[in-house]
């Protein structure tokens, strides 16, 4: 792969346009914690803030600048990854892209607001339902699945073809 950002400026700002656009329109729109349809019984707009990490997690009164700083810790370590591990392909490109944008529109309502990240996307079946995320998330976990992909082929090739050691 030539450059390797042509794809992973592009996707990483497109990914979080849309985090905050997709934020901005459902705050705009509807009152906190007041469920609305979307697809009956499966799929709500849920508005939710949530000032801790993933699942609600809570880590104390400081909590929103641990976050802010843990993630600006993580973006660096991507940013390491991206230059290790972007000339093996775009599965690499794409995963930390992802990765890196979800973090970004995650971070940006951590900056913005003490009230922390805005979640609304409601999903299960009747009661049973999931935690309520953002675009932000999806491309997290989604991206988060595809490095661990990406890093495993990577192992794999090299258990294959073992680079001579110097």
């Amino acid at each position: 792969m030539r450059r390797p950002g042509r794809l992973f400026w592009p996707l990483a700002s497109v990914l979080v346009l849309a985090d905050c656009t997709t934020k901005r329109i459902v705050e705009a729109g509807q009152a906190e914690h007041v469920p609305r349809t979307v697809i009956d019984g499966v799929l709500r707009l849920t508005l939710a803030y949530n000032p801790g990490a993933a699942f609600s997690s809570r880590f104390g009164p400081h909590q929103r600048w641990l976050l802010i700083a843990l993630t600006l810790a993580i973006l660096a370590f991507l940013a390491r990854l991206y230059h290790a591990t972007a000339h093996r392909g775009r599965l690499h490109v794409v995963a930390i892209a992802l990765v890196c944008g979800g973090a970004v529109g995650n971070l940006l309502d951590r900056l913005r607001s003490p009230r922390g990240v805005v979640d609304f996307i409601d999903v299960g079946v009747g009661s049973a339902r999931f935690w309520v995320f953002n675009v932000a998330d999806v491309g997290v976990s989604v991206g988060a699945a595809l490095l661990v992909l990406a890093l495993w082929r990577l192992d794999r090739e090299e258990e294959r073809h073992p680079s001579p050691r110097a």
